[in-house]
């Protein structure tokens, strides 16, 4: 009997690389051009992996449509200033073994690996592109086309095009909006604890892991 195709689905931010350098100074930046002060490095990480167009509004409830609008802006200008002023590899660096785990399950017939990121085409491009990822992942859902995490639009359309079963899929990501996307698309999570949400906050995770190099012994464990 042929094994079933399995999907394994990626956040990015704060699950494949730690971008939050780059993340904290941009916002701050935004905030500064729409002269109002900028949220703290916690409030900021809370709200990754959220669209821009929801997690602004969140950092800043009091602020009218108009700037929250200019701050996304903004905040996109000069995150693509900051990755291009130090290159994808330096400051988006991938997480310790994320890059040979990713090879080990992309060797394995039955898997597929996919990305589901708040991250733009556009930024998602320039992260594959700047880490030579790109022949990894067979489907890359990003917010220009879907509603905000924790919605699960993203991984839905990952199912539908893939044609692939919830139950023979899962997702991986850091934040409490990954694993609640998950559970709404009836797929299981696992958190990751090196990210940017503590493991107390994924309450919806299958599973938490402390180290990358797990993986492929927990997604064993899932499916049997």
């Amino acid at each position: 009997m042929t094994a079933p195709l399995r999907l394994i689905i990626f956040d990015v931010d704060g699950t494949l690389v730690d971008s939050q350098g780059d993340i904290v100074a941009a916002m701050t930046h935004a905030f500064e051009r729409a002269d109002h002060p900028a949220p703290d490095h916690a409030a900021v990480l809370g709200i990754v992996g959220l669209s821009l167009d929801v997690a602004i509004p969140r950092l800043a409830p009091q602020l009218p449509e108009t700037t929250h609008a200019v701050i996304v802006q903004s905040y996109k200008d000069a995150y693509m200033g900051l990755r291009a002023q130090s290159g994808v590899e330096t400051s988006s660096p991938l997480y310790p073994h994320a890059r040979d785990t990713l090879e080990a399950l992309h060797a394995v017939p039955d898997n597929l690996l996919g990305v589901a990121t708040g991250k733009s085409m556009r930024g998602l491009d320039k992260f594959l592109d700047g880490h030579g990822l790109r022949h990894l992942f067979v489907t890359r859902q990003v917010s220009d086309h879907h509603p905000s995490k924790p919605h699960p639009s993203m991984i839905e359309t990952a199912l539908a095009e893939i044609g692939v079963a919830p139950e023979n899929a899962v997702m991986i990501g850091d934040t409490s909006f990954d694993m609640e996307m998950a559970r709404a698309a009836g797929v299981p999570g696992i958190g990751v604890s090196w990210g940017y949400h503590t493991p107390e906050a994924l309450g919806a995770a299958r599973m938490i892991l402390s180290d990358f190099r797990d993986l492929p012994g927990a997604l064993d464990q899932l499916w049997g």
